[in-house]
């Protein structure tokens, strides 16, 4: 998991940086509309949106605009409907990379996803040429207490997996057990950060550190697409860049 947890680091020193607070409402208002659309507006019976919701407050979006977002996405009428679309590609170097979009107009997202694979050095590619790499996984984020104690008490929970060496410790769990696992964890004290499905790599591709750079120029590229939700590559991160770019 070394790989992902040093995306993981760096993405949590770019929010501290980063000033594109509106980008980020935007992105999470549409997840947010997402599942309140496919699973109803109730969070407690639909465990998607009770993660893009607290995804949301973790941004300190105003609780308005989360309730105009589900009222919006569970209204019917002239509601925005937005498609969620994965695209594959290959980055420099040859890594595998999945993009995970909500949109609107897919002939617009599939030439913005395009344009931007061409200019970083990669490539589109079609459905199912990277996706067998990565498998769905539920991560779950503990930034303080006992590494051994928190892993403990996480496999008795049911977590499959923990990475005491992340900062914050990572715990993985089979996707339909991220909510019990979860909930086990804050019941037995344990200080949750974060809790959210994700696509792990099952194994990672070591660059050298001029292809990782520019690898993690078409990651920024990429998440810098409004209609972008996220996106996962199966790289390793040299040190010397890791420390560039998250120091």
């Amino acid at each position: 998991m070394s790989g992902h947890s040093k995306w993981s680091t760096i993405k949590r020193q770019k929010g501290v940086n980063d000033a594109k607070r509106g980008a980020m409402f935007t992105k999470v208002a549409r997840e947010v509309a997402v599942a309140a659309r496919t699973g109803g507006g109730d969070p407690d019976a639909n465990y998607r949106l009770r993660l893009a919701i607290e995804k949301a407050r973790a941004l300190n979006m105003p609780a308005e605009n989360i309730k105009r977002a589900i009222e919006k996405a569970t209204g019917g009428g002239d509601a925005e409907q937005y498609e969620e679309i994965t695209y594959e590609g290959y980055g420099p170097g040859g890594v595998a990379v999945l993009v995970e979009a909500a949109t609107d107009n897919r002939n617009r997202t599939a030439a913005e996803v395009r344009s931007i694979f061409v200019k970083a050095g990669g490539q589109l590619a079609g459905s199912g040429a990277v996706a067998w790499q990565f498998e769905p996984r539920g991560l779950i984020t503990v930034a303080s207490g006992d590494p051994d104690e928190v892993a403990l008490a996480a496999i008795d929970a049911g977590a499959e997996d923990v990475d005491t060496a992340a900062d914050p410790l990572e715990i993985y769990t089979a996707p339909a057990d991220l909510e019990r696992v979860r909930r086990t964890l804050e019941q037995s004290g344990v200080a949750v950060e974060s809790a959210e499905s994700a696509m792990i790599a099952k194994q990672t591709v070591e660059l050298d550190s001029h292809h990782a750079r520019q690898a993690l120029r078409l990651v920024e590229l990429l998440e810098e697409l409004e209609d972008v939700q996220r996106v996962t590559a199966n790289f390793d991160i040299p040190e010397d860049v890791f420390a560039e770019v998250a120091g």
